[in-house]
């Protein structure tokens, strides 16, 4: 996942980008880059890892020596961005949360026709460099993003910058989201709302599916209006998203609390206490105490001023190893106890495998997982979650493959929690990872907390429905 910020300013606005850009932070992983423009140095653009270091460390030097009233920032799980490029259109750079499926076919149409390409991302074609060829194609700004929207298989919402506005088009169908912000003296755009109260901005307008508009310190203009079809990620108001943040005019920890007292209600075990998987099973954990009446308690605490990031180390043995050693175990709540953890979700259980067993270890006498969406069986698609894992890393794959011996075979019976083939997998994943139970939220009371209408949302990762696009 990604996520960026962008913002025209009565001002100078490099500060307020800075800090609008940081709090996307839990966003990316991999790269992250800020873009800015005056008439007197043109355009300004820096581009950091965040493999080794935090997003405010890394540009302490280059804001100093940034200057403008218009810019923007992007926090990346992959490529590096910005990119900033010259074109028949004039010279504009581009942020984006995007997943290309079928950027191997468009690299090879632009290579017969003798295109090239500058950056690179792991090894190939940086994604965002692709967005800003198709972009440049044609004729206008509007016609170039709807050639992205019709050409690419997969999701995009994009921040585009020019040396007077900023344009902003969210993801055909909406998968991701984009919302704007106004306040007495600027505008802004941006993935989450929670980057919107501590720099006094209100929000003005959530982008529809297909939407695009053009803003300035003055106010903004659509485009082009939303299309019917909306499919956002729900797994933004499980798992992705900042609590405080809004998506849809949702709150993101409200539909978590939801989440956590739905799955109380189907709940029958007793036990001395309930606790969230930190930091993103917080809000469900609260809303499970509340609704069951089990104190909530916290057997782990997360330590954060030496290992503040799991994924910063560049390989998997390291990453792990942070993983655990951020968390401290409490054996004061812990030992000869029963709980009931809540976590967000399951992906390849790896790092859940390693808490169950510092459990154990610290004494603990029963331990009931509780996980806040359906099991995750099919990879995502459309954004940049479990895209890269084999099928097999799925926890839930693999103990498919534990019962039957077989790597792929109809998954159908598997998503109904109704069936016999559901309640093995979920029985087998349970004895995989050393858990006395194991309870998922189901698909229906999931939306149900969300709010949204099925029709409205992306279940892909639950129930492999959406088209192939």
């Amino acid at each position: 996942m990604s996520g960026f910020f962008g913002m025209v300013a009565k001002r100078d606005c490099v500060m307020d980008v800075f800090y609008g850009t940081d709090y996307h932070s839990h966003l990316g992983t991999k790269r992250a880059g800020m873009a800015f423009y005056n008439k007197q140095k043109g355009f300004q653009r820096a581009i950091h890892s965040l493999e080794d270091g935090y997003f405010r460390n890394k540009f302490d030097d280059d804001i100093k020596n940034f200057q403008g009233q218009i810019g923007f920032g992007v926090i990346s799980d992959h490529e590096a961005q910005p990119i900033l490029v010259t074109s028949h259109l004039g010279r504009f750079a581009v942020v984006t949360v995007s997943k290309i499926n079928n950027i191997d076919e468009l690299e090879k149409d632009f290579l017969a026709r003798r295109c090239t390409f500058a950056e690179s991302s792991q090894g190939a074609i940086n994604p965002t460099e692709m967005i800003a060829k198709l972009i440049a194609e044609c004729d206008d700004f509007v016609s170039g993003i709807n050639n992205v929207f019709e050409k690419i298989k997969g999701s995009c919402s994009l921040l585009l910058l020019t040396e007077d506005r900023i344009i902003a088009a969210r993801d055909k169908v909406g998968r991701t989201p984009i919302v704007l912000g106004k306040r007495s003296d600027a505008y802004a755009a941006t993935f989450e709302t929670c980057a919107f109260p501590n720099l006094d901005f209100e929000v003005e307008h959530y982008l529809g599916p297909g939407e695009i508009i053009e803003f300035s310190a003055e106010g903004y203009k659509q485009l082009q209006a939303p299309g019917k079809e909306l499919k956002i990620c729900s797994f933004l108001w499980v798992y992705y998203g900042y609590p405080p943040s809004f998506y849809e005019g949702i709150n993101v920890d409200d539909t978590r609390y939801r989440c956590g007292a739905a799955m109380a209600r189907e709940e029958d075990v007793k036990a001395d206490f309930v606790a969230a998987i930190p930091d993103s099973g917080v809000g469900h954990a609260m809303g499970y105490s509340n609704e069951t009446g089990i104190p909530l308690k916290r057997p782990y605490s997360k330590y954060t001023p030496t290992w503040p990031r799991s994924f910063m180390p560049q390989n998997q043995e390291t990453r792990e190893l942070v993983a655990r050693m951020k968390l401290i175990p409490n054996k004061a709540v812990i030992k000869g106890n029963s709980g009931v953890f809540i976590d967000d979700s399951i992906v390849r259980g790896t790092q859940l495998k390693d808490n169950v067993k510092d459990l154990q270890e610290g004494g603990i006498r029963e331990i009931h997982m509780r996980i806040a969406c359906p099991p995750l069986l099919f990879p995502c698609k459309y954004l940049n979650f479990s895209s890269s894992r084999a099928k097999l890393d799925l926890a839930t794959r693999k103990a498919i493959f534990d019962l039957n011996g077989e790597e792929d075979p109809d998954y159908a019976s598997y998503c109904d929690s109704r069936s016999r083939n559901y309640q093995r997998m979920v029985n087998q994943m349970g004895k995989n990872l050393g858990l006395t139970s194991l309870k998922f939220l189901k698909l229906e009371d999931m939306i149900k907390a969300i709010g949204l209408p099925k029709e409205k949302l992306c279940t892909h990762c639950w129930d492999n429905s959406g088209k192939d696009d």
